[in-house]
């Protein structure tokens, strides 16, 4: 690094994404329950943040947020600046489309089609003509390490080759943010370390933004930044050795 540039004088990411006095609220009176309370989080460009908290912590409510999944009952999320809760729900689902890829512990690959069939599906969703669609689902599928398995079914892959395969998707359409819930949780310990070497080798070569809940601490070591949440709050949010 350049001996002039101090921490203090280093260019600063770009906000990417941003949660102001979010709440979630679901039920009224009595019922009322409170997913998100209040929380305030910016996520820069470039950044690998691992999510984390217990069950009902309010980690998965957060994820459905910045996915543009939901909308917040109080307070404003923002994407590159605009307000997302300001959008239509085409808007937003276009919004999706465009710039962020899902990863998710369950796979979601089409039993029924191919490695290569299940990765162009998001470009089908985009309109891209079949000719550049199979081009990139077949680059998207060696950049997983999968050249040579894109005829193969879900069926006939390992559970570690399935999830390049879903990484692989989300990747194709070359989003800005990748957005990973669970992504180990049906793998075993060795394939788990080869999926988290690729999300991490994504954020280092591509610049891909990656924010992943986990509940695995040894997962989120891989990340850059963990944010706790308990009680629909943040209850810490700091560097990985700082929370180590």
């Amino acid at each position: 690094m350049d001996a002039s540039i101090t921490p203090e004088t280093a260019p600063q990411r770009k906000a990417l994404m941003e949660l102001r006095s979010v709440s979630k609220i679901y039920g009224s009176g009595q019922a009322e329950v409170r997913a998100l309370d209040g929380v305030n989080l910016t996520i820069s460009e470039g950044e690998f943040v691992a999510i984390m908290g217990p069950s009902g912590s309010g980690k998965s409510t957060a994820m459905n947020m910045l996915g543009c999944l939901d909308t917040p009952s109080n307070g404003s999320f923002l994407f590159q600046d605009v307000d997302v809760g300001a959008l239509s729900r085409d808007q937003r689902a276009l919004l999706r489309r465009h710039f962020l890829g899902f990863v998710f512990q369950g796979f979601n690959l089409l039993a029924r089609s191919d490695a290569l069939e299940n990765v162009e599906l998001p470009l089908i969703y985009q309109g891209m003509n079949a000719s550049l669609r199979r081009k990139r689902a077949m680059e998207a599928l060696a950049h997983v390490g999968l050249k040579g398995r894109e005829r193969h079914f879900p069926g006939e892959l390992s559970g570690g080759q399935q999830q390049r395969v879903a990484v692989a998707r989300a990747i194709v359409t070359a989003p800005k943010v990748l957005l990973a819930d669970e992504p180990t949780g049906n793998l075993d310990t060795k394939m788990s370390v080869e999926i988290m070497e690729l999300l991490k080798a994504l954020n280092r070569a591509e610049g891909i933004t990656i924010i992943m809940v986990t509940h695995e601490a040894e997962m989120a070591s891989y990340a850059d930044r963990i944010i706790q949440f308990e009680d629909g709050r943040i209850k810490s949010d700091g560097q990985t050795r700082e929370v180590a």
